[in-house]
This record gives C-alpha cells, sequence and structure tokens, in this order.
C-alpha cells in the first residue's frame, strides 16, 4: 500500500471510531435519559392486580391500590396482605437520582422481547448501600427499562421484567413480573402459608424461586396527592 493511501486508511478508521463514539450514548447519559423520563410523573395513583407464585405459599390474586410522589413517598391500601416489592417502583429513581453514587458501564446489548437493549452495570460507590449490584437493560430509543436485576443486602436478587402501554411517556409499566429468592425475600408479616406444601414438593427445589405478578391499572398521573396521606397513622 503506498504512504498516501496508507495515511488516508488511518484518518478514515479514526473518523469512523469518532463517529461511531458520538453516537453511542455513555452508560451515564443512558441513566440519564431514564432518570428525566421517571421525573415527569411528579405523582400517581394506580390499581394494581397481584399474584403471587411461591412455593409454601397460598394466597388468591389481590387488589390494591398504589400512590406514589417525588420524592421516594409510597403507599400500598388494600384489604388484604399485598406483597408489593418497592423495588420495583422507585427503586430505579432513587438509584438514578445520584450519579456520583455509583459507578456504570455498558456491559454490551441484548435483546429482550426483539427489541435491543444496551445492558448496564450498576456497581455503587459505598459500602453502606443497601443495593450490591444492579445490572438494566435499556430500550434507548424509548428511554424505557425493560428488565433489571437487582441485588440488595435487604432482600436478595429481584430480577423484574417490565411491559408498558397506556403510560410510556412517564415510563410507568402497565405490567410487573418479579422473579424474587425466597430465601431472603422479605414477605409481609402475616402472610398465609400452604400447610399442603411439603405433601406437594416430594423432591426438593434447587432454584427456590417465587414470581410475583402485578398488573396495573387506571392511573392517574400528576393530579396531585397530599403528602398527609403519607404519614403513618
Amino acid at each position: 500500500m503506498k504512504p498516501f493511501r496508507y495515511l488516508f486508511f488511518i484518518i478514515s478508521l479514526l473518523t469512523s471510531q469518532a463517529s461511531v463514539a458520538q453516537i453511542t450514548p455513555s452508560a451515564n447519559q443512558l441513566l440519564h435519559s431514564i432518570y428525566a423520563k421517571l421525573q415527569k410523573a411528579n405523582d400517581y395513583t394506580v390499581q394494581a392486580n397481584i399474584k403471587v407464585d411461591m412455593p409454601f405459599i397460598r394466597m388468591l390474586p389481590i387488589d390494591a391500590k398504589i400512590y406514589f410522589k417525588q420524592k421516594n413517598k409510597f403507599k400500598v391500601e388494600s384489604k388484604s396482605i399485598a406483597v408489593v416489592p418497592r423495588q420495583g417502583f422507585d427503586q430505579a429513581s432513587k438509584m438514578l437520582a445520584d450519579t456520583n453514587a455509583f459507578n456504570a458501564l455498558v456491559q454490551g446489548t441484548e435483546l429482550i422481547n426483539n427489541t435491543l437493549t444496551s445492558v448496564v452495570n450498576i456497581i455503587p460507590v459505598a459500602d453502606t448501600s443497601d443495593l450490591i449490584l444492579g445490572k438494566l437493560w435499556i430500550d434507548e430509543k424509548q428511554k424505557l427499562i425493560l428488565k433489571s436485576k437487582l441485588t440488595t443486602r435487604s432482600n436478595g436478587t429481584i430480577v423484574t421484567e417490565y411491559t408498558y402501554g397506556s403510560q410510556i411517556q412517564y415510563a410507568l409499566p402497565d405490567k410487573m413480573v418479579f422473579q424474587v429468592d425466597i430465601k431472603k425475600f422479605k414477605m409481609p408479616a402475616g402472610t398465609p402459608a400452604d400447610p399442603n406444601a411439603k405433601k406437594k414438593e416430594e423432591k426438593p427445589r434447587d432454584d427456590k424461586k417465587g414470581n410475583i405478578i402485578i398488573t396495573l391499572t387506571n392511573y392517574q398521573v400528576n393530579k396531585g396527592i397530599p403528602d398527609e396521606l403519607f404519614k403513618k397513622k
């Protein structure tokens, strides 16, 4: 290859790499775009139908009403015991509020339900954080978290899958499916146990995982919720 052609090739290669770097967002840029979208919902109420599928637990589907208000105000009202992992509702907003509190890195890409996502690893800076390690699967185009995997000190590892529809403009899901480690996940006091569960399970399960499926309907977003509603009585 002649010298001037070789030089032209190098310049073209560097220019191409620079262009890719400009259009590929960093981990912090991705997380900031998600956080900005989440902040559009200052408050909301929503009806929730909760189904619990766990070994040794016997529960019929439960209806509840969920209230949320920035920042970090959260309340669940139900006539029965409602198993609602709070991590799926405000953990992302709390986690992304301060990008100096963690290190983030785009690990690669992965298909989630035929949507190409960027996989972002999150490692807290402080050892005192409840979050040990986080992983988010982000739809860059729509600025949505399609899946999360959060390993916490208080509840073990929780994997959540999100489905969006009616409130996609606020990044509020219509359905959430949680997979939890039943050995570490804290169930509400008084959760009914299944007395026949041990008889049904002749062979011990190795995974010890359980699912919580929450379907969300009738969102009321940015209608205003008084702070008094969240005060413990």
